[in-house]
């Protein structure tokens, strides 16, 4: 996988160009079509056997990067393939922060089918690896993270969307004693931010979605952190997409090799609006500039690249 790294990485450079022209525009269609365009176009010049195991949707839902879509030029590596051509697609075309656009890739079988439901997630970097115990109390885990990273409770700080449906864990943790830090966008960001040292988060927690929770399973990995998660089928047609997922012990934790089984496995993410650790796409005498993440499980290496395209090679 090693050597696909800096590929997947022009996959997410080039999808994240794509939808420049629609930040603050307000189209989300346009915007996530085009993106989307542009990742399937680059994911198919690759020498891989790729499958899309977390993607735009089911087969008649989204016309490309459907769940199940084959990508690549079918030679060489067997791959399992999560992408989010637009993670922020509200703030894209508001011109708002926290819009990016990610890929995860690992060999075949070894990434979770989840399916686009809801998901409770917990993440911590590598100092908290091993304590944690997402079927535990909040009370019982901070306490755990404390300890392990050498800090009070008081100077935890815990990531969680601002959502209603969070406001009984934000009053909770604030009960304890520790710290929330409320971000509007952005899931998959904030749960690799949990592992980037220099950012002083300890933990990202909360409900959200199942697909970006399989790329925030990846992203910690390769950073050498941790997260667990539980389904949270809210329908009969949950269960039973579930069940065709093979997933059927619906009440059980999902530990961190059950999302992501291997550490042989990249990550990718391009800044489309400026977040917690990534500029936004800027336009400079003719060059788009971007900046991106690019993490691998089995160096455990973070790179921070910045690349430059001529905008006349791009037409």
């Amino acid at each position: 996988m090693q050597s696909l790294l800096f590929d997947f990485l022009k996959v997410t450079e080039i999808a994240a160009i794509a939808s420049k022209p629609w930040v603050g525009s307000g189209d989300k269609i346009s915007a996530d079509g085009a993106a989307t365009k542009a990742m399937r176009e680059q994911l198919n010049k690759m020498e891989i056997d790729g499958t899309v195991v977390i993607g735009e949707g089911e087969i008649d839902e989204a016309p490309m990067l459907y769940i199940g879509e084959k990508v690549g030029l079918g030679i060489a590596l067997a791959v399992d393939i999560a992408v989010d051509p637009i993670e922020g697609t509200t703030p894209t075309v508001n011109g708002q922060p926290n819009a990016i656009t990610v890929i995860a890739a690992a060999p075949q079988g070894t990434l979770l089918h989840a399916p686009d439901m809801y998901m409770k997630k917990m993440v911590v970097g590598p100092n908290a690896k091993g304590v944690i115990d997402i079927e535990a109390t909040l009370d019982i885990n901070l306490s755990r993270v404390a300890d392990a990273t050498g800090k009070n409770i008081e100077d935890l700080n815990i990531l969680i969307q601002d959502r209603p449906r969070h406001q009984k864990y934000i009053d909770e943790i604030r009960n304890i004693g520790a710290n929330v830090n409320l971000f509007s966008d952005g899931d998959v960001i904030y749960a690799a931010a949990t592992c980037m040292e220099d950012l002083d988060i300890d933990m990202f927690y909360g409900i959200g979605g199942a697909p970006e929770g399989v790329l925030g399973a990846v992203a910690s990995r390769c950073l050498g952190g941790e997260m667990q998660a539980k389904l949270i089928p809210r329908n009969e047609d949950e269960i039973r997409r579930c069940n065709e997922m093979g997933i059927y012990e619906l009440e059980a934790p999902l530990r961190h090799q059950q999302l992501v089984s291997t550490d042989d496995c990249i990550f990718s993410a391009t800044g489309i609006t400026s977040n917690i650790f990534l500029k936004g796409i800027q336009c400079k005498n003719e060059h788009y500039i971007t900046h991106s993440v690019l993490a691998d499980g089995k160096s455990k290496q973070l790179r921070y690249i910045e690349s430059n395209y001529p905008i006349m090679q791009l037409v």
